[in-house]
């Protein structure tokens, strides 16, 4: 995939478990361990805005694109 997620270096930065994090959002902590191992096919504009507004993060910091 060249797409890396990486959700659980805002979360680290932060100090925020995924339980937390997953209220916040809105979502339930399954799905969010589907984003954050990168299993997800697709995200919603919604979630992502959600997931920088509650990090406090551009998505670029939540998305990389790594060259295979």
């Amino acid at each position: 995939m060249a797409i890396v997620v990486r959700i659980d270096v805002e979360l680290a930065k932060r100090k925020l478990s995924v339980g937390e994090f997953a209220e916040k959002v809105g979502l339930t902590p399954a799905n969010i361990a589907v984003l954050k191992n990168g299993r997800a096919k697709a995200v919603r504009f919604s979630t992502l805005e959600a997931m920088c507004r509650v990090l406090g993060c551009q998505p670029g910091d939540l998305l990389e694109w790594v060259d295979e």
